[in-house]
């Protein structure tokens, strides 16, 4: 059997990594991005020089041929599900008898005047990176167009090279769809006080033409002109489904699959960026561009593609990032407009860059999510309390369980136990703290 998977990110690689270990099928990675598999995550370092392109792949170039994975850098122009035929850019036909989307997503574009321009682009692909690079010698300034996490990142990436950044945002407050109102404000002064020109409840509404076909500026919707030479598309993401026109495969956003990411044609599978549920999980998106989400679902395709049917379930919602030199951790549910039920314990540090949200159901006190600004929490100690439904008050006394800042580091479990007991008029007291082994057994009950 000959599986073809389009795409060679963490979704795609993971698929046909499981799928060789759990069979001798025949196997085809298609890219046109890059020779070999790296760290998308990674792109941002490269930029700012802590890492080189070849530290950024996880495998050497040797792998593939001695765990025979056939790599094949080419464009897919259509999909001919009839025939089960890809038909690729300046080549042959590649038959299939199992296709795997696994082709990510694309910066979005919202119909801009001069989106197109040379000198325009966002931060997805190792080719938005080599643009990035060719027009950052003797830059004057970068405009971001985009307030989520990968305008941060390209920000911080500019930033690092001392190159002004203007970073338009049309919220009122960083990130203020995801975030809390109190964690929101943290971000936005961090971005503030790392000199980023922060325009808050602006757009975009023109890129200007230099009249060569280039960027040179910017005009806002407050019909304001900002000089520049790049600029930065950072308003999220879309899955890169153009290639599927009239290949039957359903899409709407993204491809729709089942809970064993099937798509509606036969032995046609997506995974990654690009897949969207027919029904989202409780508490998760129908799409979800998030690394570890595109790693479970290789995993799972590949158990379903070698006859061992399992359905793809990502767990308890987790996300990780980090905020110039904030690191950011979620676990379980925390709303940035939380409903009447919703109740939460926020304490935050006097210096501005540090907080703890604990978001517990109102009336039963069970533990619903963890926010953390600046501290680090165990994932599995968090995520087995949420999964079990533990009681606020027992998660407050046990909180050193989930300690996971460095030895030294001060601890602030104390101080969020205090906030609680304020608000309830109770004195609950705080275990002592636990050691490893305390932890290991916990996690094993």
């Amino acid at each position: 059997m000959h599986v073809v998977i389009i795409g060679n990110g963490i979704s795609g690689i993971t698929a046909a990594r499981f799928i060789r270990k759990l069979s001798d099928h025949r196997i085809t990675v298609i890219s046109a991005e890059t020779d070999h598999f790296f760290s998308r995550t990674a792109l941002m370092y490269i930029y700012m020089g802590h890492m080189r392109y070849e530290d950024t792949k996880p495998y050497e170039n040797w792998f593939w041929e001695k765990n025979r994975i056939e790599l094949l850098r080419a464009y897919v122009e259509r999909v001919d599900t009839a025939n089960k035929q890809l038909m690729i850019q300046n080549g042959e036909p590649l038959a299939y008898d199992k296709l795997i989307i696994a082709c990510g997503s694309k910066s979005n574009k919202f119909g801009w005047p001069g989106q197109d321009l040379k000198g325009v682009g966002g931060l997805y692909s190792y080719q938005d990176l080599e643009q990035m690079e060719a027009y950052s010698d003797q830059l004057k300034r970068a405009v971001i167009i985009g307030g989520g996490l990968i305008g941060i990142e390209m920000a911080e990436m500019f930033h690092s090279r001392h190159i002004p950044v203007t970073f338009l945002v049309r919220e009122n407050s960083y990130w203020n769809g995801v975030l809390p109102a109190e964690e929101s404000a943290m971000v936005t002064r961090h971005i503030q006080e790392n000199d980023i020109d922060l325009r808050l409840s602006t757009e975009l509404k023109e890129i200007i033409d230099d009249g060569q076909g280039t960027a040179k500026g910017v005009i806002t919707n407050k019909d304001e002109t900002i000089d520049c030479g790049y600029v930065g598309l950072t308003a999220g993401v879309s899955p890169n489904t153009g290639f599927l026109e009239n290949s039957g495969i359903e899409t709407q956003r993204g491809v729709m699959v089942n809970e064993y990411l099937e798509t509606n044609i036969a032995d046609v599978y997506a995974i990654g960026d690009c897949a969207q549920r027919f029904e989202a999980l409780p508490g998760r998106r129908p799409i979800e561009a998030i690394w570890y989400t595109g790693r479970m679902m290789g995993e799972t395709v590949a158990y379903n593609i070698c006859g061992q049917k399992i359905a793809y379930d990502p767990g308890i919602w987790f996300n990780s990032a980090k905020f110039f030199d904030i690191e950011y951790q979620v676990y379980g549910t925390v709303l940035a407009r939380p409903p009447e039920n919703h109740q939460s314990i926020y304490w935050e540090h006097a210096n501005g860059r540090m907080s703890i949200r604990i978001v517990y159901e109102r009336e039963q006190g069970t533990i619903l999510g963890f926010n953390l600004m600046g501290v680090r929490y165990r994932h599995e100690v968090c995520e087995k309390w949420i999964r079990d439904q533990v009681h606020i008050e027992k998660v407050l006394q046990d909180l050193s369980l989930a300690n996971f800042d460095p030895e030294f580091y001060r601890q602030y479990e104390k101080e969020v136990l205090a906030i609680y007991n304020q608000q309830s008029g109770k004195n609950l007291q705080l275990k002592k703290k636990r050691r490893l082994d305390a932890v290991l057994q916990f996690l094993r009950g």
